[in-house]
């Protein structure tokens, strides 16, 4: 039974009892319909943070994220939280906070470790990665795939990108969890306040040390690629080097983590889909596509408005934060039939990746093809694998992820 409808002038998209359960989708339904622009007057828990216009229908975020010089990445930053847990000057170090044209300077570096081609070559390795990590659940009756699968890959995968030794990569992925999982009480018990007090200092501490030995002795690696890369003639900064290096490996690890668990859960759930991979595995990537269409794994972006502006008929006014929500627009029912149903034929369009213009996102092809490969190699083995006790989500409205998923396992296929 769905929730009583919510007074859309009164409600606060991001606040926390919202996301408890994941997104909320009733109430994106409920703005999408009745007030697809809306203004959130304030985020309760940062009371030094302004209100924000939530965009919520996949042509209004189309819009906003195309047209970068009414809706700025650089001026306000690029969630709904301005600056409540990265300081502005840090987030406008990464190219995904800047505008053009730095961005695009800064972003054709990133680009040559991102090409089709370059991620062709590395399926080989990221599906003897997937099966090192799935073989070590041989002989057990439970797992839980967040800690035991999923986490482990992709760490392994971006690390390996990044020239990160395998032995460090837990050590990154703690830091990757709790800076971008800052509000969860499980994942950040000591609250948003340690991530600027303890892990970004931590991580600035460990990714000086690589840059180092980059400059010392460059490799082929992607942090190679940010200490020996130039724009308009000057080499980065330290801190923009260290930024770089965050974001990448902050994706790497969020987004093909979030999406596969989400997935997977998605297939249990629904056993008679699951069915229609094991029969005919060519579906696979269709199935990628619906999981990225219903499980984005970053909720929103943010701009802000550089003038006085209209979005639908809305007025907003220069200094405006506008966020772009993908849980929403990636539901829109003028879009998708039956858009709450996971549907492995589907093969849809969707904004999991951003919706065009110069920010979209860098590493489509490598999520595409590590989500293709955990999902194969994940059925193949464990084509009975059941849900064997309650996901919990993340608490947050960024990113859009489960922070457990217990599972038990079934017999492992031949």
């Amino acid at each position: 039974m769905s929730a009583d409808p919510i007074r859309v002038d009164e409600v606060l998209v991001s606040e926390r009892e919202l996301w408890m359960d994941g997104p909320p989708h009733e109430l994106f339904k409920q703005l999408r319909h009745e007030c697809p622009v809306h203004w959130t007057a304030k985020i309760t828990e940062y009371p030094q943070e302004t209100g924000y216009w939530s965009v919520t229908r996949p042509e209004d975020v189309h819009e906003v994220s195309r047209d970068w010089a009414t809706f700025s990445s650089e001026r306000g930053g690029i969630t709904a939280l301005t600056k409540a847990v990265f300081p502005l000057e840090l987030v406008q170090a990464m190219f995904i906070g800047m505008d053009p044209p730095k961005h695009d300077r800064l972003k054709a570096l990133f680009q040559r470790g991102f090409t089709p081609k370059r991620i062709a070559e590395h399926e080989e390795e990221i599906r003897a990665i997937t099966a090192e990590v799935l073989d070590r659940l041989d002989g057990r009756e439970t797992a839980d795939l967040v800690f035991d699968v999923a986490q482990p890959v992709v760490s392994r995968v971006i690390g390996s990108f990044m020239g990160i030794p395998q032995e460090d990569d837990e050590g990154w992925a703690r830091i990757m969890n709790t800076i971008m999982a800052a509000g969860d009480p499980d994942l950040n018990p000591e609250g948003t306040e340690s991530v600027m007090e303890r892990d970004v200092p931590e991580m600035f501490e460990r990714c000086g040390k690589l840059i180092a030995a980059r400059r010392e002795h460059p490799t082929d690696d992607l942090t190679s690629v940010l200490v020996h890369g130039e724009v308009d003639g000057h080499r980065l900064e330290e801190h923009e080097i260290v930024m770089g290096f965050f974001l990448l490996m902050a994706a790497g690890n969020d987004s093909t983590k979030a999406t596969y668990c989400s997935a997977m859960r998605a297939l249990m759930e629904h056993p008679e889909e699951r069915q229609k991979l094991l029969d005919d595995p060519s579906l696979v990537p269709s199935a990628v596509e619906e999981a990225l269409r219903m499980y984005p794994a970053f909720s929103h972006f943010a701009r802000t408005a550089t003038k006085d502006t209209e979005i639908a008929g809305q007025k907003i006014r220069e200094g405006d934060k506008v966020v772009m929500w993908y849980v929403a627009s990636n539901r829109d029912e003028s879009r998708f039939e039956e858009p709450d149903r996971f549907d492995v034929t589907r093969n849809p369009e969707h904004q999991a990746f951003g919706a065009g213009g110069r920010h979209y996102c860098l590493g489509t092809a490598l999520a595409r093809l590590e989500l293709t490969i955990l999902l194969d190699e994940t059925l193949k083995r464990y084509p009975e694998m059941e849900i064997a006790g309650t996901p919990v989500f993340v608490e947050s409205p960024f990113v859009n992820q489960l922070k457990t998923l217990p599972v038990r396992l079934g017999s492992r296929a031949a």
